[in-house]
């Protein structure tokens, strides 16, 4: 007959000992645990895959002034087509006041954005390049036949090349000089030509002329060219500025106030020749470095010639 301990400890051992064909309690657990259910992804239906979208919204103040180019831009093009080429000159002009203001105002606000780059690009290839393109043709180049709408449709095909690489070149390019002749500064100067018509006493169509036949070649051919033009994107008009640049404005603003077509003609026929001129003197001064590095080397090869 066994005493009450050693019942005691028999059980306990009965309990702690591990049964040979019963599994782990973690094994057993792990077993019994059914597999986690794969999660199913719904692929939705994309609609407009490639946008990019507004979440942020975009900013007003700029905008503003693009859509107001954008719209003298069209009136332009449906004075043109009335043959009031008058007013159609002065709202591109005035185009051109509104894309300059745009890109100040945002660039002093902070709000300058991808968005507002792509939207004042299309502005401008309605305002500067379809809109002065068929108010030349309908003002001096019709009379010229496949010539004169070639010559219409190269200035627009070339502006829209030239508004293309300056978007692609913008993240990397020089802020201080463009690389060809903005498309603005190409609208002016057939603006300014035809303001400068009307104010020397003419009036409707002009009459077969070849210097305005070259005149939108040569400006298309520029557009799309690699002659550097000031951009003028440096100019700071907090910073100090000598008195004589005071003076000058001020002379500046009475001769544009007094003849502004003959100053807006002359502003621009300036700034066009501007960029050959810069380029053709660069190369002058390269060719004359050129020069006086050739006769250093050839005077020291003389004196070490001489020497021994």
């Amino acid at each position: 007959m066994m005493h009450r301990h050693e019942r005691e400890w028999l059980g306990r051992d009965a309990r702690s000992a591990p049964t040979p064909d019963a599994p782990d309690s973690a094994d057993a657990s792990f077993q019994r645990r059914p597999p986690r259910p794969r999660p199913r992804i719904r692929v939705l239906p994309t609609r407009g895959a490639g946008r990019l979208p507004l979440h942020k919204g975009v900013y007003v103040l700029p905008n503003l002034f693009t859509t107001g180019g954008l719209f003298l831009g069209v009136y332009s093009i449906i004075a043109s087509s009335r043959g009031d080429f008058l007013t159609a000159a002065l709202c591109i002009v005035v185009a051109h006041v509104c894309d300059g203001l745009d890109g100040r105002i945002a660039r002093l606000t902070n709000t300058t954005s991808q968005f507002g780059v792509e939207y004042d690009s299309l502005a401008d290839l309605v305002a500067f390049g379809v809109a002065p393109g068929l108010m030349v043709y309908l003002w001096g180049l019709q009379t010229w036949g496949h010539w004169g709408w070639l010559a219409a449709c190269l200035f627009v095909a070339c502006g829209a090349l030239r508004l293309a690489r300056f978007n692609v070149q913008s993240s990397y390019a020089s802020k201080r000089n463009f690389v060809g002749l903005p498309i603005p500064a190409a609208a002016d100067m057939i603006a300014a030509t035809v303001l400068l018509y009307y104010f020397l006493g003419g009036d409707g169509p002009t009459a077969q002329r070849v210097p305005v036949l070259i005149l939108v070649y040569a400006l298309a051919l520029l557009m799309v060219s690699n002659v550097p033009y000031y951009s003028f994107k440096d100019l700071d008009p907090r910073a100090h500025q000598p008195f004589y640049a005071l003076v000058a404005i001020i002379l500046v603003v009475k001769f544009v106030v007094a003849e502004p077509q003959m100053m807006l003609f002359g502003a621009a026929v300036a700034y066009v020749c501007s960029g050959p001129i810069s380029l053709a003197t660069s190369l002058l001064r390269r060719q004359r470095r050129r020069v006086a590095r050739r006769k250093r080397r050839e005077a020291a090869e003389e004196m070490r010639g001489v020497g021994g």
